[in-house]
């Protein structure tokens, strides 16, 4: 069967089943609220050589052979060279915003000074590639690839130097881009890029100290790194900010924001100990960066508990942080158990994760894990759901993204492009959303994770995550889509007369008459 009659029987089958099943669709969410899918640079682009771009703090990581399949991004998707083609997939699939972050290092290689004019060249031609298929762009300034060059000269986010560099690298983003970006993000989960990097090691610059860490780490202290990394963040965050608001917004008419990594909790028990945990969970992985955003300062436990290894900020810090966002990015997949852990407090030596007094588990009855880490988590939309509900009660009714969440799984081919899972998670995830809507949550959007197949920074090429599968042994790197893509795509080009959710049964069987 040749392709155009496999599209045209696709469609077809599309229709038929929007007339028998029941479910929501596009029309039941607000007109103003948008849906997306995303990547990274480092992620997505490959190209690491080219055009003047130097190493970030990724491409030292990789080639140190720190994955878990020793794998690294100098390909990558070859988003560098196949953006066009990629943009016309978005058209294809019908996506309303795409979310994707500028590599800092092909920007200013030198970390600041010196612009690189291919960079800017690359980008403007990205991005108009984009926008002229009316799709809007929600860009993110930093997505955990630091210039190596201001780690080597500095130790990047250990220093407060960084914060000037951010902003004149952020400086050049909003005047280079600004007029056709929508949403700017200032730094992608700040916590998890500072338990990662600087408490466990297993993210870049990979710096942790015994006996916390659980890499080969050669540098660092997990007792107090994650600590001033974060703040860094923040410090540069708000300046950042107050950059984009007294030079920019007006004109460019944009909004700007901060993200963090999110996951609901549930005490293990009912015990006040577990609630109690489950709370300081909220407030060390959560509030650590939200209270100062929204606040002006820490949560009062983590000062409590931290004490001198938590930095403090002066009064025109607080003051500048205090409201530093126009809307609050959360990256969400799943939630987690959590049980008390208090008695570690009575030790003298912690890192952040033991400051949490906490375990997480990935049930009420498995083992406890006593280090913090993404993958022991449980998929759980009602969890999505009951996180944005908390952010509304909690931190003021803030304008709310949802901008990643999906479900990633084993790369090969024939159950990655089948991907009914994924069918189920992210229809089950997106009802979620709507119904956190509907109880008064102001959620504006949400983005798939990923677009299409990219180089993930904890499993390298093991996990499949994308819309698009991607055959990254193929030197042109093939994209293919999935059963994912299809169902988003008949979801995202439905109205209040058509049905956007279809039985993951009908998408099987039309998925095999398509072939």
């Amino acid at each position: 069967m040749n392709h155009s009659l496999r599209l045209l029987l696709l469609l077809l089958c599309l229709q038929l089943a929007a007339d028998e099943v029941i479910g929501i669709t596009r029309g039941d969410f607000p007109s103003d609220f948008v849906f997306g899918a995303g990547t990274s640079s480092y992620q997505y682009e490959g190209g690491v050589a080219e055009d003047g771009r130097t190493p970030s703090i990724w491409d030292t990581f990789v080639h140190e052979g720190r994955t878990r399949d020793k794998s690294t991004g100098d390909v990558a998707s070859d988003g560098y060279h196949k953006y066009k083609e990629d943009a016309k997939l978005m058209t294809d699939v019908g996506i309303e915003a795409y979310r994707f972050s500028i590599s800092w290092s092909r920007i200013l290689p030198n970390g600041r000074g010196a612009v690189n004019p291919k960079g800017l060249i690359y980008y403007k031609n990205f991005i108009n590639e984009i926008v002229k298929r009316g799709i809007r762009l929600h860009v993110n300034l930093h997505h955990l690839d630091l210039p190596q060059i201001l780690q080597d000269e500095y130790g990047g986010w250990l220093s407060p130097n960084i914060v000037d560099d951010f902003k004149e690298y952020a400086d050049i983003c909003f005047k280079e881009f600004g007029d056709q970006v929508s949403h700017w993000t200032t730094i992608v989960e700040p916590n998890v890029y500072a338990l990662g990097g600087y408490d466990s090691g297993i993210f870049a610059p990979a710096r942790c100290s015994y006996p916390f860490g659980r890499t080969n780490c050669t540098a660092g202290n997990s007792t107090t790194e994650p600590y001033i990394a974060v703040h860094n963040m923040l410090l540069a965050h708000a300046k950042v900010v107050n950059l984009y608001r007294t030079k920019y917004q007006d004109n460019q008419n944009g909004q700007i924001g901060m993200n963090f990594y999110s996951f609901w909790v549930y005490p293990t028990s009912n015990s006040s100990d577990d609630i109690e945990a489950a709370q300081r969970v909220f407030d060390f992985q959560f509030g650590w960066v939200l209270n100062p955003v929204v606040f002006g300062d820490y949560p009062k436990i983590m000062k409590k508990i931290a004490g001198s290894k938590l930095p403090n900020f002066t009064s025109s810090q607080s003051n500048l942080l205090r409201g530093s966002y126009d809307f609050i990015g959360l990256n969400h997949y799943s939630s987690a158990f959590v049980s008390d852990n208090s008695d570690i407090l009575k030790e003298s030596l912690r890192d952040f994760t033991s400051d949490m007094a906490a375990r997480l588990g990935t049930s009420s009855n498995s083992s406890a894990s006593t280090q913090f880490d993404p993958s022991h988590v449980v998929l759980d939309p009602i969890g999505l759901q009951k996180m944005l509900e908390y952010l509304k009660q909690n931190y003021g009714d803030p304008p709310l993204y949802v901008e990643e969440n999906g479900y990633c799984f084993g790369a090969n081919i024939s159950t990655a492009v089948n991907d009914t899972a994924r069918v189920d998670a992210l229809s089950d995830y997106i009802k979620a959303t709507l119904e956190a809507i509907r109880s008064g949550v102001n959620a504006k959007g949400y983005f798939a994770w990923s677009f299409i197949d990219v180089f993930e920074y904890l499993n390298g090429y093991k996990s499949s995550c994308g819309l698009y599968h991607v055959d990254f042994a193929d030197e042109l790197r093939p994209r293919t889509p999935k059963l994912s893509a299809r169902w988003y795509s008949n979801f995202l080009k439905s109205d209040s007369k058509a049905v956007g959710i279809i039985e993951r049964s009908d998408l099987q069987h039309m998925f095999r008459l398509s072939q």
